[in-house]
């Protein structure tokens, strides 16, 4: 799959989910933030969301971030993934995850992000259910954590071989303000 297979791949599953829940674009957009105009977009892979939009659409929508992770690849051994069999998602904000655990339905899964300078999660804060951590693979990653409208918040920035942890429903963004990409290890439980 090319990186536009991939873009409608999402778009489908969006499209789809939201309407087996019987959600109307206007009330989606609602819960999340956004406009109609956007969303729309977004489920004719027009546009791409961020790391933020797609973890409220996700939670708006009932279900795990994970969820858009579901399209599968043939793989030649169930329980290992080679880079060409992985699921990809390519976000706005210049921010790329690739799945690299054979499966979102284990007791944990992994996802390695690069983040290309500049590249951020977006403008608001994530609110994931699960429970998550990180390992700084290469360049710089630099993390807000509080409530959605506290500016006070103070930037962690962490490097090369530095490894976090946050509880589930954590309030927090991220971004690389490096000039060079960074890689993450994510692991979500």
């Amino acid at each position: 799959m090319d990186m536009q297979d991939e873009v409608e791949g999402l778009a489908i599953l969006i499209r789809d989910l939201r309407k087996h829940k019987k959600v109307s674009l206007e009330a989606l957009a609602g819960q999340v933030g956004r406009s109609v105009g956007f969303l729309s977009q977004v489920e004719r892979a027009i546009s791409k969301p961020t790391v933020a939009d797609l973890t409220a659409i996700s939670e708006a929508l009932g279900v795990s971030t994970s969820y858009f992770y579901n399209l599968s690849k043939p793989r030649e051994v169930a329980w290992v993934t080679r880079p060409d069999e992985r699921r990809t998602l390519y976000y706005a904000g210049g921010i790329t995850d690739v799945l690299v655990s054979p499966s979102m339905s284990a007791g944990f899964s992994m996802l390695e992000s690069h983040l290309a300078p500049g590249a951020t999660s977006g403008e608001g804060h994530l609110d994931d259910s699960s429970e998550q951590g990180g390992f700084v693979l290469e360049g710089e990653l630099t993390i807000w954590i509080g409530d959605a409208g506290d500016e006070q918040a103070s930037p962690v920035t962490l490097r090369a071989n530095d490894g976090f942890q946050l509880p589930p429903h954590s309030q927090f963004r991220y971004a690389n303000l490096s000039q060079q990409m960074t890689r993450v290890l994510w692991v979500f439980r």
